[in-house]
């Protein structure tokens, strides 16, 4: 079952696309969005949508993390072939799906799930995302609940 919002986050590491591990404890605002394959149509619309609204995530001090069982070379190249310039977080194993309760489909992916965590908390949680607009709507969100804010 995944996280819901209220429950404590758990802190993870993971290898980000250049191999380096990235340790997240989620005290600062964090989107940690799971998404199934490197390079599929859903999932580069999803990336691009969040490379696109990056500098406002950041300029509000909200951290941006993709999450797949992809492998570091395969993000590697995605990064590279997308441009994108957010960490993506290999989770070959789904230890950290596991972690966050995000549940595999019969083919092995993780299904589509974003969480917005801070002060350590889960805030939100999104299932069965459309990844068309979600970016946008995640930080919509974040500033709405007062998470953050774009003054």
């Amino acid at each position: 079952m995944a996280l819901e919002a209220g429950d404590d986050a758990p802190t993870v590491t993971a290898p980000n696309q250049d191999g380096e591990d990235v340790t997240l404890s989620f005290e600062s605002p964090t989107v940690l969005y799971f998404y199934p394959k490197d390079d599929t149509p859903g999932c580069t619309v999803e990336a691009n949508q969040f490379q696109r609204e990056l500098e406002t995530y950041r300029e509000a001090g909200v951290d941006v993390y993709g999450v797949s069982i992809d492998g570091v070379d395969s993000h590697r190249s995605f990064c590279d072939s997308e441009g994108l310039d957010f960490d993506l977080l290999a989770d070959p194993d789904a230890e950290i799906a596991a972690a966050f309760g995000v549940e595999l489909r019969d083919s092995g992916v993780t299904t589509r799930t974003t969480f917005l965590l801070a002060d350590g908390d889960v805030q939100a949680v999104y299932d069965g995302v459309d990844p068309d607009g979600h970016a946008r709507e995640v930080l919509a969100d974040l500033v709405d609940t007062g998470i953050v804010s774009l003054d």
